[in-house]
């Protein structure tokens, strides 16, 4: 990697209509990187994608790990009677959804960090905070003498795992040329929700192996220090710092003052709010729904099948994408709310059987069309503020491009607010009427409500949406 810029042009070439030659790559002390251009063809086939590729590598371990922390306590909360501690079910819901509400919230100044700080030096920062959730659920739940208030304040802190997804998008989509960003984004948003589905595999198998009690619920957080410290070693030697990666506060701003925003923000929260919000509650649903599997028994570890919710969910995102690409966003998304609130009826008129595997079934053919839409609402977003740059001929002060970049994040902060929603809805169902029933007919008329809105606003013939083909 050269050390020095290219030298500046001659007066005599100045003169010349000869193009100024860009700055040669740089690397100053701390790993910054001066002159880096992603969609310089030679640069990047030479020099920049092996960069590129060694920055998203680190960056995917690191927001794995984020998303397993995220949702930690979702997993390790179902053991908490069986250690002895005597909280009721609305403050085991409380420990479920607070992570969410924390990790939707701390998405929105994440999106700005890296431009602040520099994507290798927030890796490092974000990395390092996800030991306070893990360190102190691990001394938290080895005495079943904690304070319920002490307890909370230790799952909000896993929020931090949250947050990261939104500063570890904004980096990686500054190594990237425009047309290997989908690509790469793809695979660290895949990789990052694949967290969520590890965490709920290997704890309960853990659990179940290492102990009985509390002690033995310890190791729920104990286990994923060693990771976290080699993400924070891995991130520290070999990602780095972009120079001109820069946080567009302008283009946010812009973004949230378009009617369409909030609307899109609506959607995401039925979408992906959906997978996460289940991807929390998932295991609590199957403890209560099936006593057996919440003790320190083999049922712990059959417990763990509550992974296979967030896997496929993660894992059909990109063929939501696909059929969006194909069919349109809106068209795919319309049907993926239409099958949502049928699975959500099948699953709240078939909970009397108290059939596991049909239970199973239904939630898996519910994650994976929550998942579907996750892919194809995200594609509506960059086709709607085309329309609109069409229609306002580019707004003089931030571009349509700028503005549905901004969007793309702000509204994944938006959407993760199901992640606290969901178990909201479902504790307020079971302490005011005894089962879960309510809740789900409530996530029905949602979901038909969100199936209406989409057809009014991007499908409707005559629209200048619905003639646009999002």
């Amino acid at each position: 990697m050269s050390s020095e810029l290219h030298p500046d042009p001659s007066p005599t070439a100045a003169r010349s209509s000869a193009p100024v030659p860009p700055l040669a790559l740089r690397e100053r002390p701390g790993r910054w990187l001066d002159g880096y251009r992603p969609e310089d063809p030679a640069f990047w086939e030479s020099t920049g994608r092996p960069i590129a590729r060694t920055n998203l590598t680190w960056s995917i371990l690191a927001e794995f790990l984020g998303f397993a922390v995220w949702q930690l306590w979702a997993i390790t909360v179902v053991f908490l009677p069986g250690a002895g501690f005597p909280f009721s079910d609305s403050q085991i819901f409380w420990l479920i959804s607070i992570p969410s509400l924390v990790g939707a919230t701390l998405r929105i100044p994440y999106t700005f960090m890296v431009g602040r700080f520099g994507g290798r030096n927030w890796t490092i920062v974000s990395a390092l905070l996800l030991l306070v959730p893990t360190v102190g659920l691990a001394l938290a739940v080895g005495n079943p003498g904690t304070p319920f208030a002490v307890m909370l304040l230790l799952a909000a802190t896993a929020g931090f795992g949250g947050g990261n997804f939104a500063s570890s998008m904004a980096n990686i989509t500054f190594f990237y040329p425009v047309r290997e960003k989908g690509w790469a984004l793809g695979l660290n948003a895949a990789g990052g929700n694949l967290g969520t589905a590890v965490a709920q595999l290997v704890v309960p198998i853990a659990v179940s192996l290492v102990a009985l009690g509390a002690t033995g619920l310890s190791v729920a957080g104990w286990l994923w220090v060693p990771f976290i410290l080699f993400a924070v070693w891995g991130a520290r030697r070999y990602m780095h710092n972009l120079s001109h990666a820069k946080g567009d506060v302008a283009g946010s701003l812009a973004t949230v003052r378009e009617p369409h925003f909030w609307v899109m923000s609506f959607l995401y929260v039925g979408t992906f709010g959906s997978f996460i919000g289940f991807s929390s509650v998932f295991p609590k649903l199957i403890a209560d729904t099936f006593p057996g599997f919440s003790s320190f028994t083999v049922g712990a570890a059959a417990l763990s099948l509550a992974f296979l919710g967030p896997l496929v969910g993660s894992v059909s995102r990109p063929y939501g994408g696909r059929l969006a690409d194909r069919f349109g966003g809106a068209p795919v998304t319309v049907g993926v709310f239409a099958v949502m609130a049928l699975l959500a009826l099948a699953v709240v008129l078939t909970l009397p059987l108290a059939d596991f595997w049909l239970f199973l079934g239904l939630f898996l053919l519910l994650f994976t069309a929550a998942g579907m839409g996750n892919g194809s609402t995200y594609r509506m977003i960059p086709s709607i503020y085309r329309v609109l740059g069409l229609r306002q001929q580019q707004d003089a002060a931030v571009s349509t491009e700028r503005k549905a970049s901004a969007a793309l994040g702000l509204i994944g902060a938006v959407g993760a607010y199901g992640g606290f929603l969901i178990p909201q809805a479902l504790n307020l169902s079971n302490t005011t009427t005894g089962a879960y029933s309510a809740a789900f007919y409530g996530f029905v008329a949602f979901y038909v409500v969100a199936l209406t809105v989409t057809w009014a606003c991007y499908l409707r013939p005559g629209t200048e949406m619905g003639d646009s083909h999002i």
